[in-house]
């Protein structure tokens, strides 16, 4: 059939061997704007948050044991969303390369038939990157000149036997990668050790490999089976023979960094998560990025046309009306006060918009509720003149008062959910809302699966914890762990029963250290 342009393109990319930052930047970048993305079960968690959080997301992911979607409806499957949905971004999305025992050559070929355009991204393969992560080359001068990648997958095609050219197998002198092998590698060695394959030969079962949970369990070829017994090897690994693996008692460069194996849900609303995101993922923690939140800025008051202005914003009633940014008002307050990073954004945000500048600013003293918010103003050319040493609210409202005259007019600059502290400390004070908090509704299935097998919860704030335990289906969530910022959100997670620890300083770098104390001091600690 000729390739109709009234079709979508569906892309078949690798999704590398687990770590998101292999992702190749080409895959990305499609992930970002795809309509459609139909994953596997090796997909890893961090790959699939990097997807267009507005794409349909479709898995069809294989176990070990069974094929949650035979590959035949996935390459019929691939065609239907192409011709039913024109101009479409279609992501096929396979672990490691899709034309690496990824089955893509088939997926191509039904494509080709349908006369739907595609594109292949290449993915690193897991049966190289995951023995460098080991430290085991897969090639190496006066060891190894070659390397074979086999799949240990295939099922025998009569009697016993798997449908490999085992005599060719145990006459090389390369290295030996086995792929999707485990189940089948004690038969596997042993008749490798029958063809001739020397049984001392060294041998490497590399667990989860790339990823936080990444495990090396040594062996020889006569040993393989009952190592995998023994050690509890399980799926997804690989297995890699020869003289290299000897190598990786040297080249291990992957430690087991503080948050090694941990899997952490980051709640911070998506524009904020990053900081906190690598933070963590340095340390060694799978960070499963989960907003409870979203913001969105509110327009300012317009004196001309107020209805276009907040077309895209809530609607207000009359009371709502008078707390909304009027910048012609600006110049009659002294002080300008910040609660939050989002109401340093937005206030900004809506200066500019407005044709001010920062010289509107100029006279007037600056407060800021805590130091994640000074620093944030800091990026705006800012310096704070006050900030309490009790990073709340409360703290803010009692230092203010303190410091200044009664003939000060002070500024709050709040979001929509703030409450009335520091309006009740402050009875004179004006409040502007800048910005409103929107919870989040839904969340695809995936990341649904990967946050009830966490391992805690990272709050920093309380409405993220309000909407967290509203969305029953979480309810699954395993462990009742929980790491705050601020008595607040404390007393927020507290109260939904969640167990505690709370960072000494309302800041990220008080929260990771928290973190990491816990973990590597001992969980009772």
């Amino acid at each position: 059939m000729e390739n109709s342009n009234h079709f979508g393109k569906v892309y078949l990319i690798g999704a590398g061997p687990g770590d998101p930052g292999l992702l190749t930047v080409r895959g990305k970048s499609i992930l970002e704007k795809a309509d459609v993305v139909v994953y596997d079960r090796l997909v890893s968690p961090g790959v699939l948050s990097l997807c267009n959080p507005k794409a349909k997301m479709v898995d069809v992911g294989k176990m070990p044991t069974h094929h949650k979607v035979k590959q035949s409806e996935i390459n019929k499957l691939l065609v239907k969303f192409a011709v039913e949905m024109p101009g479409a971004t279609v992501a096929r999305l396979k672990g490691g390369d899709p034309f690496v025992f990824g089955r893509g050559g088939e997926e191509a070929l039904e494509l080709v038939d349908a006369g739907v355009e595609f594109e292949v991204v290449p993915g690193v393969t897991s049966a190289i990157a995951v023995p460098a992560y080991a430290g085991i080359p897969v090639s190496h001068r006066g060891i190894a000149t070659s390397f074979h990648i086999i799949t240990g997958h295939e099922k025998a095609e009569a009697g016993d036997s798997l449908s490999l050219d085992f005599e060719n197998l145990a006459k090389s002198q390369g290295t030996l990668i086995f792929l999707m092998g485990i189940a089948n590698m004690d038969f596997i060695a042993r008749r490798l050790i029958e063809c001739g394959k020397d049984p001392k030969t060294p041998l490497a079962f590399i667990e989860k490999g790339t990823t936080p949970n990444q495990r090396t369990v040594m062996a020889t070829l006569e040993t393989a089976g009952e190592t995998i017994v023994r050690e509890n090897v399980t799926a997804p690994a690989i297995t890699i023979m020869g003289g290299v693996v000897e190598l990786g008692k040297t080249l291990a460069w992957k430690k087991n960094l503080p948050l090694s194996g941990k899997r952490l849900v980051v709640t911070r609303a998506a524009k904020q998560s990053s900081g906190i995101t690598a933070r963590l993922t340095a340390l060694g923690a799978e960070v499963i990025e989960t907003p409870m939140i979203e913001t969105r800025n509110v327009l300012p008051y317009c004196h001309a046309e107020l209805p276009s202005c907040i077309a895209n914003s809530y609607e207000y009633d009359t009371a709502e009306l008078a707390d909304l940014a009027d910048f012609e008002d600006l110049k009659d307050f002294d002080i300008l006060a910040f609660t939050s990073t989002n109401g340093v954004e937005s206030f900004f945000e809506q200066l500019f918009t407005a044709e001010y500048d920062v010289r509107e600013l100029a006279g007037k003293k600056i407060a800021s509720v805590g130091k994640i918010t000074e620093k944030k103003l800091l990026e705006y050319g800012i310096r704070c003149d006050y900030v309490p040493k009790d990073h709340t609210g409360e703290g803010l409202g009692l230092l203010l008062r303190e410091v200044v005259d009664d003939e000060s007019r002070i500024l709050l600059l709040q979001g929509n959910l703030a409450d009335d502290t520091l309006l009740k400390l402050l009875p004179k004070a004006t409040r502007w809302i800048v910005y409103e908090t929107l919870p989040i509704a839904e969340l695809p299935d995936w990341k649904r699966e990967a946050i009830a097998s966490a391992d805690a919860v990272v709050f920093a704030s309380s409405s993220a914890v309000e909407n967290f335990a509203q969305i029953s289906s979480l309810s699954s969530f395993v462990s009742r762990l929980s790491f705050c910022i601020g008595r607040m959100t404390e007393a927020s997670a507290k109260k939904h029963g969640f167990e505690t620890v709370t960072s000494d300083e309302t800041t990220m770098d008080s929260l990771v250290k928290k973190i990491v104390e816990y973990y590597t001091m001992g969980e009772n600690a």
